[in-house]
């Protein structure tokens, strides 16, 4: 048996067979459910402080708003330095800013400013574990897998940790769940400090993050092929949180109430844990790239369904749908790595992640600007026809540059 035959036949469990993505993994999850958590006690806090929807509405939106500052200016980070010092000090950044959330009479303003802190850490965090996997996995399918049970865990771990959080502040006052935010970034810290490999950085020279950081983008920007790659990995998601985003004005035009808005809330992460999984366990290497460019291309193609208003039932099952379409992403995680040069991964990695996350948010808020002259369905109908249109001219894009 070949060593590609083998990750192929062993699927996921190939990937989670190696004792460092186990580590990876694991410090992932404690963060991840650290970080989901904190966002509900941190809201939590502030609307009790200071009784302001609007202050509160900021305190969550603020994990969002920095992302792309983060991303642009500090992804030199993430080559410049060694890997496994930018995800310890990364993790202890977040756990800090956490603990000082927690103090007893912190103001508003270091409770935003802590929340900012974080939110520039998470793009070098994720780029820089996206990069990792590639030394930990290789370059090839375990790589591929390895991202996809990293998307698989931070959705299902979305899901969780917001009904977890729920839970938890019924039972201690958010600045103690505020507390156990910081607890699992440091234990990720130390997960990752004690449990991976140290290894030297991937680029040479100065430790000028900003200008690296600046410098990496130009280069991959400027290559036509990464070009195409990214805008298929930023424009999809700008189309597909429209229905998440619209779920509660939505459930109360058809009367399907709180329940309605949960489920529709869900629908799309348990469609994409399905594709995900699927695509992964099914599919070997080769079926998985050539199911990439079908895939993008008609996964917005359910919401042109909502044109007919339907019913909850129907509706979960365009958004489900939509969801199982975005397995496209393991095909074209394989061509990304190829695609970008071995000293800008990190860089790469963390520009692909701090895009994907500021092109939702900009999706979300114009979904909710267009729902303000529109009835609701007839925005999620035209955002699957336009997105339609935009993610197939990208496909065009993305064949071309092959």
């Amino acid at each position: 048996m070949t060593s590609l035959q083998a990750p192929i036949s062993a699927g996921y469990r190939a990937v989670l067979a190696v004792r460092e993505f186990r580590v990876v993994f694991a410090a992932h999850l404690l963060s991840l459910l650290g970080l989901v958590t904190g966002e509900i006690a941190l809201s939590v806090l502030v609307y009790r402080v200071t009784g302001s929807p609007l202050l509160s509405a900021l305190a969550f939106a603020a994990g969002f708003l920095p992302y792309l500052l983060g991303g642009t200016l500090l992804a030199g980070a993430a080559d410049r330095f060694p890997a496994r010092r930018v995800l310890v000090v990364c993790n202890l950044l977040c756990a800090a800013s956490a603990a000082v959330t927690a103090l007893p009479g912190a103001p508003v303003a270091v409770l935003l400013a802590m929340r900012c802190l974080s939110a520039l850490a998470g793009p070098v965090l994720a780029g820089t574990r996206s990069a990792t996997l590639g030394d930990v996995l290789g370059g090839g399918d375990l790589f591929v897998l390895g991202r996809s049970l990293i998307r698989i865990v931070t959705q299902g771990a979305q899901l969780a940790g917001f009904a977890a959080g729920g839970l938890l502040l019924t039972a201690v006052p958010p600045r103690t769940a505020l507390l156990a935010t910081a607890a699992g970034f440091l234990a990720a810290a130390l997960l990752l400090r004690f449990g991976t490999q140290r290894r030297p950085a991937r680029a040479t020279g100065a430790a000028d993050v900003v200008g690296a950081s600046l410098s990496g983008a130009r280069q991959l920007l400027a290559d036509r092929r990464i070009r195409a790659l990214l805008l298929l990995s930023w424009l999809p998601p700008f189309f597909l949180v429209t229905p998440e985003s619209l779920a509660a004005p939505y459930a109360d035009a058809i009367g399907a109430g709180s329940v309605g808005v949960g489920l529709l809330m869900c629908a799309m992460p348990a469609g994409t844990i399905l594709g995900e999984v699927l695509a992964g366990s099914v599919l070997g290497p080769r079926g998985r790239e050539r199911l990439t460019l079908p895939a993008a291309a008609v996964l917005l193609l359910p919401f042109l369904l909502y044109v007919l208003k339907p019913s909850l039932g129907w509706s979960l099952a365009a958004v489900a749908l939509a969801g199982l379409g975005a397995a496209y992403t393991l095909g074209l995680d394989q061509w990304f790595v190829a695609a970008v040069p071995e000293e800008l991964r990190g860089r790469a990695m963390t520009l692909q992640t701090a895009g994907t996350m500021t092109v939702q948010g900009l999706g979300m808020a114009l979904a909710g600007a267009a729902a303000e002259f529109a009835p609701v369905h007839w925005v999620v109908a035209g955002s699957g026809l336009i997105g339609t249109l935009v993610v197939g001219s990208v496909v065009r894009l993305v064949v071309g540059s092959a």
